[in-house]
């Protein structure tokens, strides 16, 4: 049974909604269990021309999955809830993003899936949630703990616990 942190991410219509309903969806699942998540977050788009801000959380899952397997079902669930593929290169606006961010202490480089994820350490809205849950766990290609992470983040997004700024 592997331990497994996934972000959760929506800047379309219902936000808060949509992640909720992904977290359900995702608990529903067999093999899933969902252990914890943190609170959400507002936050600024991250390389992304839209003007829409983002609710972002990670959640906390236990599952026998394989990788592949639950990036199989991250994307049932996001095509579920709504979202579209992709029509242009680039990020586009989405009800429900879900990016599976460690997978235990496992590196997979696998084409389509990549672990952990290859944008966690320059992201706050990744990094600001996973350190409510695991600030000392260590990034098993970098060595780094989440918390040296987050501190060595160059320009920190404003991120928004939803409704109060958060000073981290």
């Amino acid at each position: 049974m592997a331990i497994v942190y996934l972000s959760l991410g929506s800047n379309k219509g219902d936000r808060i909604g949509y992640i909720q309903q992904a977290t359900s969806l995702l608990g529903l699942t067999e093999n899933i269990s969902i252990i914890r998540t943190s609170a959400f977050y507002e936050t600024e788009p991250w390389n992304m021309t839209t003007k829409t801000w983002f609710v972002n959380a990670v959640i906390e899952i236990k599952t026998t999955l394989t990788p592949q397997e639950l990036l199989a079902e991250c994307h049932r669930v996001e095509k579920q809830l709504g979202r579209t593929p992709k029509e242009t290169a680039g990020y586009a606006d989405r009800t429900i993003d879900i990016d599976i961010l460690f997978y235990g202490r496992e590196i997979i480089n696998d084409g389509d899936l990549i672990i952990p994820h290859k944008y966690l350490h320059l992201r706050a809205f990744n990094l600001v949630p996973l350190l409510e849950l695991i600030p000392d766990f260590e990034h098993p290609v970098i060595h780094k703990t989440v918390s040296e992470l987050h501190n060595d983040l160059e320009n920190p997004e404003m991120v928004f616990l939803y409704g109060t700024r958060v000073d981290i």
